[in-house]
């Protein structure tokens, strides 16, 4: 009896206190692995049918755990598009930073672009759902703002390596630029989704086209 009320007491001290939050570091730790793990679900079933209870029930944490790190589904939503996104806009560099021709770079480009199209097609709307929500939701609009811009610098940095390599100047600004990528993306991958077999080498073609064109 004794090692019982013992062992009790032990895992008591252990337990986070309610109320208590964790330090800084270790929260915001916590709220990124939470975020990850309801990337899935959010690309799934989308923004409007997206719950914390719904998150939860189809993962395996419970709705009081999302709901101590995470004040609403906004902030979850926004955490985890944020963190996938991140890890999107590095994805190219080393394409463009180990590239000796503008031949190379365009092949590494296109390869990876329709690799990430056919591989993570539902992180991808999930992302245009969640920008398209921003205009009606004002809790969306800063973080969608600085992810736009993080993607728009990741375009720029892309093409003004391929005008580099040909000794050239991109014709066009960041925001120009960004705005024609992203929305022959956008149009290729509702294509893709729809079960276009064709969309992904349409989509790298029509770029092969385009960025001599523009540099």
């Amino acid at each position: 009896m004794t090692e019982q009320l013992l062992e009790r007491k032990s895992r008591e001290e252990g337990a986070p206190k309610r109320g208590a939050r964790p330090p800084i570091d270790k929260f915001n730790a916590r709220r990124i692995e939470l975020a990850e793990a309801a990337l899935e679900t959010l690309a799934e079933i989308g923004y409007a049918r997206t719950s914390l209870r719904e998150i939860a029930q189809k993962s395996e944490f419970s709705h009081g755990v999302l709901h101590y790190y995470f004040s609403d589904k906004f902030d979850l939503i926004c955490c985890s598009v944020r963190y996938y996104k991140g890890k999107c806009v590095t994805r190219y560099d080393q394409i463009t930073s180990t590239a000796r021709s503008r031949e190379e770079l365009l092949d590494g480009f296109l390869s990876k672009l329709g690799e990430t199209m056919r591989s993570e097609a539902r992180m991808h709307r999930l992302w245009y759902d969640l920008r398209a929500q921003a205009l009606f939701e004002t809790a969306f609009r800063d973080d969608v703002t600085a992810i736009d811009k993080s993607l728009e610098d990741m375009v720029w940095r892309v093409v003004s390596r391929f005008s580099e390599l040909g000794g050239k100047t991109p014709a066009m600004s960041p925001e120009s630029l960004y705005a024609v990528f992203d929305g022959l993306f956008q149009k290729y991958l509702l294509r893709h989704l729809s079960g276009d077999a064709q969309a992904i080498p349409d989509l790298q073609a029509e770029l092969r086209r385009l960025l001599p064109m523009i540099g």
